[in-house]
């Protein structure tokens, strides 16, 4: 007889237009929690699908014993982020398992690898797919690593678990949550990820409104989270600095050199100068604007991994 994990686990999954791979993701869901665990719950947060998914989850749930079933519907498309804040928020689970579509292309004793590991003291774990990254999220994931201090390397991933004490400090840190990847790298929490082998090379449907919400994360989340606006807008600033100092070096050689129209000169120093300080004040502006994103969303006050009392 199997000995039953006493932790309270919630298991998030994003749900839009799944109707094809919601019933098997959904009924080994609930086969690896009832197995395992004592108490679970499983909340189906449905993103606006405009197919059969709801219809689907309910006829699936029937199957479940032990562990509860939510349907958690968006009232219109939010998009993953968004979507997944609401269903992590709702859960009251000890540990929460996030999953961030209903891919199946992992074998099913993962998901209690990745909680066992949670166990040994990480906060966050993740799963890795050990299959080529698009080169989109490949490109990404350079820019985004290579603009930011984290230790914590950003990847694909299939899913993770979190412990409360993670969600807890998240929730303090932010009231809203624009990309979960980069704010569990910045909470200072211990994490860790293991890759797998993919089971087979299945790939989720994603429909017009899916692709243009996740190349507008992926900008938002650049600007946000890292200094790519900064530097870009800084090094454009620097440069026209530099052209407006040359155009004032160029206006006076050309007074004192050659014989310029009336009024020609005047004008030209006039808008270099002017250019000058506009620029100037614009480096100011970003900087400060900078500082705002810091604070607000990339930083808090203090971080800590843990306390440990010797006496």
């Amino acid at each position: 007889m199997t000995t039953k994990e006493k932790n309270f686990i919630s298991v998030v999954i994003y749900i839009h237009n799944a109707e094809e791979r919601i019933a098997t993701f959904l009924e080994v869901m609930i086969s690896v929690m009832e197995k395992h665990f004592e108490h679970s719950e499983i909340i189906c947060v449905n993103d606006y699908s405009d197919d059969d998914s709801v219809h689907v989850i309910k006829k699936t749930a029937q199957k479940a014993k032990t562990a509860s079933i939510t349907i958690l519907s968006m009232s219109y498309f939010h998009g993953l982020e968004a979507a997944m804040n609401a269903g992590v928020d709702l859960s009251i689970g000890d540990f929460v398992f996030e999953f961030d579509n209903t891919v199946l292309d992992f074998e099913h004793d993962m998901i209690m690898e990745i909680y066992s590991r949670a166990l040994q003291g990480y906060d966050i774990v993740s799963a890795v797919p050990d299959r080529k990254e698009k080169f989109t999220s490949s490109l990404f994931y350079r820019v985004f690593d290579y603009f930011t201090d984290l230790s914590y390397k950003m990847s694909t991933e299939s899913f993770r678990v979190l412990s409360r004490r993670v969600i807890n400090r998240i929730n303090s840190m932010n009231k809203m949550i624009p990309y979960r990847k980069a704010v569990y790298a910045n909470c200072g929490l211990k994490t860790d990820r293991i890759e797998y082998k993919v089971r087979n090379d299945m790939h989720g449907k994603t429909d017009a409104r899916e692709k243009k919400y996740r190349a507008g994360l992926a900008v938002d989340s650049l600007i946000l989270f890292t200094e790519v606006g900064y530097r870009f807008s800084k090094v454009m600033t620097v440069l026209m600095m530099c052209m407006s100092i040359f155009m004032i070096v160029y206006s006076i050689v050309i007074y004192t050199s050659f014989h310029p129209v009336a009024g020609w000169t005047t004008t030209i120093l006039v808008l270099s100068v002017a250019f000058f300080g506009l620029f100037g004040v614009l480096t100011i502006i970003i900087k400060y604007l900078q500082l705002l994103v810091d604070l607000v969303f990339k930083r808090k006050h203090y971080s800590f991994e843990s306390i440990e009392k010797l006496t």
